[in-house]
């Protein structure tokens, strides 16, 4: 029979732990050819496109994801996985909750592998449903001592920094602008639909690792060349998906697309990640496609046990600051 999964149950049942040890997973077998992992393609329609991501666990099982664009304020997306010996469809989910939180978990792995053992404070731009399972994903790999927050309304990082300390236990403030936010930072997010730069990286520390989540191409990016300048480990999730841009994204053309390494490879130990504490690393997240299948195959089987307890209700849509 199969499983239909709706974002309740996600959000009841995925804890963050959960969630980056099956991207870490993903992302191994990725690296090692086991997870067959295209870019993802789209179908341009009247008004928007239909995007799918699939992949394919070898032996095990293969899906897919498909979202669209056209705006609706109530559009889902819907993740599907298929036993690979039978074709039979084992799990639909329908919901925001898979595709949001397999993001969040990825900067979890990235995180886990590029920050500094010690890292303890991390500042957020953005303040939306991705903003929040970075953090989610992050407080599960290093024990956070303070968070800090800007989005583009007062309102907004308020409801945040609540969220925060409510959930997760964390003490966590709200920043009057983007530098207040990430000064001094440990660790730094960046969650936003903005496509024009939205941070300084001359207002980074030294030894900081920031996460990028939202748009990173030439003409359209959150952040600028002068953070790719700065840093000193590039990763992305999907080598595949960040050549595969159009236009083209910022760390995948020349002089950066020789330095971008995968953070598979980086895990595997094949590529080198931080060699020092005072290096600053930056994670491109793209979406390593399959991700989201092999999360609900993994959430599968925790839905066949008791249930436990999770952290977070159903995240809403990622922030731009003004």
């Amino acid at each position: 029979m199969t499983l239909f999964v709706t974002d309740p149950e996600v959000a009841a049942r995925l804890d963050a732990g959960t969630a980056v040890r099956a991207m870490r997973d993903a992302l191994l077998a990725a690296h090692a050819g086991r997870l067959v992992a295209p870019p993802r393609a789209a179908a341009p329609l009247a008004g928007g496109r239909l995007v799918l991501t699939a992949g394919h666990l070898t032996g095990e099982w293969y899906g897919f994801r498909s979202y669209d664009t056209f705006g609706h304020a109530e559009a889902e997306q819907v993740v599907v996985l298929h036993d690979a010996a039978t074709g039979r469809i084992r799990a639909i989910a329908v919901g925001e909750e898979i595709g949001s939180r397999r993001t969040g978990a990825l900067g979890g792995v990235a995180a886990d592998a590029l920050a500094r053992p010690d890292a303890a404070t991390l500042g957020v731009i953005g303040a939306g449903g991705q903003a929040w399972t970075q953090v989610w994903a992050i407080a599960a790999v290093r024990k956070l001592r303070e968070v800090t927050v800007f989005s583009r309304t007062p309102a907004g990082r308020e409801k945040f920094v609540a969220r925060v300390r409510a959930e997760l236990g964390i003490a966590a403030r709200a920043a009057e602008d983007p530098t207040g936010a990430v000064r001094g930072r440990d660790l730094v997010v960046l969650a936003t639909t903005s496509p024009t730069p939205v941070l300084s990286a001359a207002d980074l520390s030294p030894g900081s690792h920031v996460s990028a989540v939202g748009h990173k191409q030439v003409g359209r990016s959150e952040f600028g060349v002068e953070l790719l300048d700065r840093a000193e480990v590039l990763v992305t999730d999907s080598p595949a998906q960040a050549g595969a841009y159009q236009p083209p994204m910022l760390a995948a053309v020349e002089p950066y697309a020789g330095r971008l390494r995968s953070l598979g490879g980086v895990l595997a130990g094949a590529v080198p990640g931080r060699a020092t504490a005072d290096q600053v690393t930056l994670f491109c997240s793209v979406g390593l496609a399959g991700s989201e299948v092999f999360l609900l195959d993994r959430l599968v089987g925790e839905l066949d046990q008791p249930p436990g307890n999770s952290s977070g209700a159903a995240a809403g849509p990622v922030d731009a600051p003004e």
